[in-house]
């Protein structure tokens, strides 16, 4: 890659990675979890029809990877020099090999969208020029989804592995966030797929996909909690620079957004809504919505904090 390409000071001044850095992270997490997810389900069920939850979840992704890569544009130090980044490539570069797996999972949301979305496209007159090219790629489908199930799951890990890059940071620089980026971004992207399967797609909130995502958020929540209770721990017990890191845990406004985004509105506001309120309550409409947007809030906040307080609490 270009090496006078960098993110660094595009919208955003006095720190390395900008607040448009992290909504990347939100966006390509909610995009490769949501893609993941629903491919997980179609291949596990052996499904071939277009489930509602498969036409949301495309939906999803095409649109936050789009809007993720806005958000990385901005941030370059010349967003009109964009398109270098595409040409220059460095393979020792983790960005740069991040860009390479973009470049390939973006086209392949796109066809995968279009596979999907194929009884809409249908109905929308104004779309049916997508028609042919929908027949004549038909039969790439089935190597599309296996192709796009592995890059998604990549590009989930890739948003990890990219901030990591920062070696001076404690917070940032630990091998657990690749994982506990994927696990974030499966139960935020399953989450935000949810209510966009439901609100758009009229999946009944009782179909056996909803059943499967909620057996399913349970285990990825544990081990989104596992994720960061040995990122706290390593920091906690470690030397000088990881005990100025874990302050950030407990001092500052960051330490709000980690225990009241994260932890009370990720973490807890879910299990409220599931098991502390009432039967008919924890199984309705409202609190299906409620403990979808406290899911995608939960991811947001920890993104954000990620990128700021691992920045802010450093020796």
């Amino acid at each position: 890659m270009d090496g006078n390409i960098e993110f660094t000071m595009g919208l955003s001044q006095g720190i390395a990675w900008p607040w448009p850095i992290a909504v990347y992270l939100f966006f390509a997490g909610i995009s490769g979890g949501a893609l993941s997810v629903a491919l997980f389900i179609r291949f596990y069920k052996k499904q071939t029809e277009n489930t509602p939850f498969l036409k949301a979840a495309s939906l999803v992704s095409l649109v936050t990877i789009a809007l993720g890569m806005i958000c990385l544009v901005l941030d370059l130090t010349n967003p009109l020099f964009f398109w270098r980044i595409l040409v220059f490539y460095n393979l020792n570069s983790v960005m740069s090999v991040g860009v390479i797996a973009l470049s390939a999972y973006i086209p392949l949301v796109a066809l995968v969208t279009l596979f999907a979305m194929e009884e809409e496209i249908k109905a929308y007159k104004p779309l049916n020029f997508l028609l042919p090219i929908i027949d004549k790629l038909r039969g790439l489908r089935s190597p599309s989804e296996k192709a796009v199930l592995v890059l998604a799951m990549s590009v989930c890990a890739y948003t990890g592995f990219l901030i990591s890059a920062l070696i001076r940071f404690p917070i940032i620089n630990t091998s657990v966030l690749p994982a506990l980026f994927v696990a974030s971004g499966l139960s935020a992207g399953a989450a935000a797929a949810k209510m966009i399967a439901v609100s758009v797609f009229k999946e009944d909130l009782h179909s056996k996909d909803m059943h499967t995502l909620h057996a399913i958020e349970w285990p990825v929540m544990a081990a989104e909690a596992l994720f960061l209770f040995m990122i706290i721990m390593s920091l906690a017990t470690g030397n000088a620079g990881a005990q100025a890191a874990f302050a950030g845990f407990h001092t500052g406004v960051w330490a709000n957004v980690f225990w009241i985004g994260v932890v009370g509105i990720g973490f807890v506001g879910p299990l409220l809504l599931n098991f502390a309120t009432g039967k008919a309550f924890s199984h309705s409409a409202k609190a299906f919505y409620m403990s979808g947007i406290c899911a995608v809030v939960g991811m947001m906040c920890l993104r954000m904090f990620v990128i700021y307080a691992g920045q802010l609490n450093a020796i």
